[in-house]
């Protein structure tokens, strides 16, 4: 007898969604009618919407400190959306980048650096996966482009709707989600009359939503949808659970036999002098700013409540430069390829100092 137990049927989970389709088509405006959401917008496409929304991250380090955040349970909402993966994929190809110390993807080699940037945005998805676990549904928006693909046992080639990522994260987000939807206006061409040389003419221009595989575009489902639905969230509200639905359970009216026992009157006890915080607190970006700290790093540090001689400290310790120096005056390679691409290591250590006695 195996010392697994087996299980069947279906289970319930968030659900996991890429959406992609061509500018303006309203991907935003829909991922906005998901239960309670929240956006991380790479992008600023946000701006015009009446959405809740984390501080646009200036860093690949700051948007996987942002997912943690969720995952942690210290934003409150139902759905995360990042919006959108193309533009977070410059983000991780930044960071790449300035780790190697090189200028761009290509200076690494032939196919090596977007190998690199795959690696590294496995990442992203291995932190979402994260907030599914504490009961969030993901969603992730995406561009969509106009690419030239060839199938192998065909000759020729022709045109097909993609996602606007590099061909290596590409395919990472179509494993990964459990619907793929593509958006876009469908257009029917006709002749504009009877006679052989008639000239084509468009018409329509309806927004429809696609479900499943077509030699034009990627999609795919899990719940059994039609193939083509109109663009409206309603059409696939049902396979979307509201794990946080955030209302209360009414109070129990209270019995008579609940009443509390009298309680004896609380015996005065000196009150402890209050212990000094642990963590900073009130530090923002713009003032860091102000003090010269460049913009990718004052966002992490003001997330974290780091102070800059905290972070002088840290420095000095590993050797870098000495504890006195200013932060402004760090150079710029250093603070994008240290301090930045490796935030993680750098905040273990200015946690591990508070940590210290003194």
């Amino acid at each position: 007898m195996s010392k697994y137990a087996i299980t069947s049927g279906t289970i319930a989970a968030p659900v996991k969604t890429v959406l992609y389709g061509p500018e303006g088509i309203g991907k935003s405006t829909f991922a906005a009618q998901f239960p309670a959401p929240v956006f991380i917008d790479t992008e600023g496409g946000t701006k015009r919407l009446n959405v809740a929304r984390l501080p646009a991250p200036t860093s690949w380090a700051m948007l996987l400190d942002e997912v943690a955040e969720v995952s942690r349970g210290n934003v409150p909402c139902s759905t995360l959306v990042i919006d959108t993966a193309d533009w977070a994929e410059r983000l991780c190809i930044d960071a790449v980048c300035a780790r190697a110390k090189v200028k761009g993807i290509e200076d690494f080699g032939y196919g090596k650096g977007y190998t690199y940037a795959k690696e590294e945005f496995g990442k992203l998805l291995d932190a979402l996966e994260a907030v599914l676990n504490t009961g969030h549904n993901v969603v992730v928006l995406a561009h969509a482009a106009i690419t030239k693909f060839e199938q192998p046992d065909a000759v020729g080639n022709y045109d097909r709707w993609t996602m606007k990522t590099s061909k290596q994260v590409a395919p990472l987000l179509r494993e990964w989600c459990d619907m793929l939807l593509f958006a876009n206006y469908k257009t029917v061409v006709e002749k504009a009359g009877s006679a052989p040389n008639a000239k084509n003419k468009a018409s329509g221009g309806r927004r429809v939503l696609y479900t499943s595989h077509h030699p034009c575009w990627d999609a795919k489902n899990r719940f059994g949808l039609p193939e083509e639905l109109p663009f409206e969230y309603a059409s696939i509200a049902a396979c979307i659970p509201d794990p946080h639905p955030g209302a209360a359970p009414a109070p129990r009216p209270i019995m008579a036999e609940d009443a509390p026992a009298p309680k004896p009157a609380p015996v005065p006890v000196p009150a402890a002098p209050a212990a000094p915080p642990a963590v900073p607190a009130g530090i923002s970006a713009s003032d860091l700013q102000a003090q010269g700290v460049p913009t990718a790093l004052a966002q992490l540090m003001a997330a974290n409540n780091v102070t800059p001689e905290e972070l002088q400290t840290v420095v000095g310790q590993r050797g870098y430069f000495p504890a006195d120096m200013p932060v402004k005056d760090y150079p710029a390679d250093f603070v994008s390829g240290c301090l930045v691409a490796a935030w993680p290591q750098v905040l273990e250590m200015i946690c591990t100092n508070r940590d210290v006695p003194f």
